[in-house]
């Protein structure tokens, strides 16, 4: 199974981060050059999906879905049945290595695999797969955000090319929304193998979220406004009514752990 980092030309550091990462797992690694906004503005051209029409996407985050088709074309031209996407920020867990050297213990009717956490909460089935190594795959039933890790068929890489030729949509909501993935197998890997490094150490700012969060301020969506009485006791009802549902389907709600980054003495 081939390990795929999408890295931009200008972001020699994470390069080097990622290459002592996977020195570290002792796992082998292709860098996948990642596709620059700055550079690419005619990629914002191209409709975007409707569930962008509030807060339409960002060129950096139209940049990262084009970033993500460039590792799947690989993916769906391999000989092996899955391969692995990583952005270039990842911090892994100090087992990794054990699992991306092993593809055995992925489910047969994998699609999806998120080896990532996002740290925020997500509803996953009970029925565990026992991964080894202490790991156990679930069904994702919720979104999780984040597309900084995941495994996924070389059948399911044609797919979302298909699904992404003529439209644009951020690459976490198209894999881990199980509404624009239904009709797939998406696992959540659990504990994670991997997160982002500004939830471990704080030394690699997202890109992504920087523009992210400039084009929310600017529409005004980072703006918290108190909603009626009403409305939060409708809210907050309806949750409650989604968590009994869950329970009675045999679902999890849970914030994804992620496995121990350094080896226990």
């Amino acid at each position: 199974m081939k390990c795929l980092v999408i890295n931009l030309d200008r972001s020699a550091d994470r390069l080097a981060h990622m290459t002592a990462e996977f020195a570290r797992i002792n796992i082998g690694f292709e860098r996948v050059a990642g596709i620059d906004a700055k550079q690419h503005p005619e990629l914002a051209l191209q409709p975007q999906h409707a569930i962008h029409a509030i807060r339409p996407l960002a060129g950096s985050e139209i940049a990262c879905l084009h970033s993500h088709r460039a590792c799947w074309t690989i993916i769906a031209q391999d000989d092996a049945p899955y391969g692995a996407v990583f952005e270039d920020d990842m911090v892994f867990s100090c087992k990794a290595g054990a699992l991306l050297g092993d593809i055995s213990w992925v489910p047969a009717d994998a699609d999806v695999v998120k080896l990532e956490t996002f740290f925020s909460r997500t509803v996953v089935q009970r029925r565990r797969i026992a991964a080894g190594n202490g790991f156990s795959v679930a069904r994702l039933r919720k979104g999780h955000p984040g597309a900084g890790g995941y495994l996924l068929s070389r059948q399911t890489a044609r797919d979302f090319l298909e699904a992404t030729a003529q439209i644009n949509i951020a690459v976490d909501d198209l894999i881990f929304d199980p509404i624009m993935s239904a009709g797939k197998m998406v696992y959540q890997l659990v504990p994670a193998l991997c997160a982002q490094d500004q939830f471990v150490a704080d030394r690699l700012p997202s890109l992504l979220d920087q523009e992210r969060d400039a084009a929310r301020t600017a529409s005004g969506l980072m703006t918290r406004r108190r909603k009626p009485t009403a409305v939060r006791i409708t809210r907050e009802a309806g949750r409650t009514i989604r968590r009994i549902a869950d329970f009675c389907r045999f679902r999890r709600h849970i914030v994804i752990p992620l496995d121990p980054v350094e080896a226990a003495n």
